[in-house]
This record gives C-alpha cells, sequence and structure tokens, in this order.
C-alpha cells in the first residue's frame, strides 16, 4: 500500500499529542519496518519545519529532525501542476488540496490524516490513521 500521511498526523508523533499518539508511532513503526510505502509532501516539508522551528526555536535541531522524517518517509515532489490543479479542486483548504493532488499524481493508494472532512474532495482515497493500520494489519497495541 502506498499512503500520503497528512502534516497532521506527523505532529501527533512528534508532539506526543494524545488521544491520536499512537496510531502516529505505529505508522511510523510499520513504515521503519517497510510493512508500507509512505510519503510526506515537500510542500508538508516546509509546513513542519515552520511548526518544529516555532518550537524548538533551534535551527539546528529542526533540520535534525526534518532530516530524520525524510529518512523515515518518503518525501512526494509537489510539482507546479499539484499546485495549480488545487486552484480548481475546489476544497476549502488550499494546502490540503496540493497534498491531495500530489496523491493522485503519484498514485496513492490513500491519503492518512485526522481531518477526513477537509479532505470531501480528494480523488484518493482518505482514512483515519486507525483505519489505516487496520487495513495494514498494524493496528495491534502489542508493538513488538
Amino acid at each position: 500500500m502506498k499512503a500520503v500521511i497528512d502534516t497532521c498526523v506527523i505532529l501527533d508523533y512528534l508532539q506526543n499529542r494524545e488521544p491520536y499518539f499512537d496510531d502516529a508511532l505505529n505508522i511510523a513503526i510499520g513504515r521503519a519496518n517497510r510493512e508500507y510505502e509512505a510519503y510526506i509532501t515537500a510542500s508538508s516539508v516546509t509546513d513542519l519545519y515552520y511548526i518544529i522551528h516555532r518550537h524548538t526555536h533551534d535551527a539546528a535541531r529542526t533540520r535534525k529532525i526534518i532530516g530524520t522524517l525524510t529518512m523515515l518517509f518518503g518525501l512526494a515532489d509537489t510539482y507546479a501542476e499539484d499546485c495549480i490543479n488545487a486552484l480548481h479542486n475546489g476544497a476549502a483548504d488550499y494546502e490540503d488540496a496540493v497534498m491531495c493532488e500530489t496523491a493522485y499524481r503519484i498514485k496513492a493508494d490513500c491519503i492518512v490524516t485526522r481531518n477526513v472532512k477537509d479532505y470531501s474532495r480528494s480523488r484518493v482515497p482518505v482514512m483515519l490513521p486507525g483505519e489505516f493500520l487496520k487495513e495494514t494489519d498494524r493496528s495491534s497495541p502489542d508493538l513488538f
């Protein structure tokens, strides 16, 4: 399975946000174990950098975190055509529309997000993190 992971799920993992952390952690573990392909988008990386740096106030630490994320998750380039197509996507949130268009172009099987309603215009199926974990057999609370 090939999934694009939304920024909110990555932040759930990085910030230990409850009650979402366990699902986000299991997604990261499944990716580390190469159980599926999972990508973050290039446009998402800039958002993550901004949010992480705002929290850490440390450029070197922020770059290290981003480096680790890009080693763990694949990085899906955001093309100009994704940005153009997102303008006509009809989604209320442009950033989400860009992610939808990127996911569609790379032929992702799904987008994993907690904000399902924001992706109602997606041409790619959208799943909650828990649904994705069940689909990939990663929902067991026993991680090892």
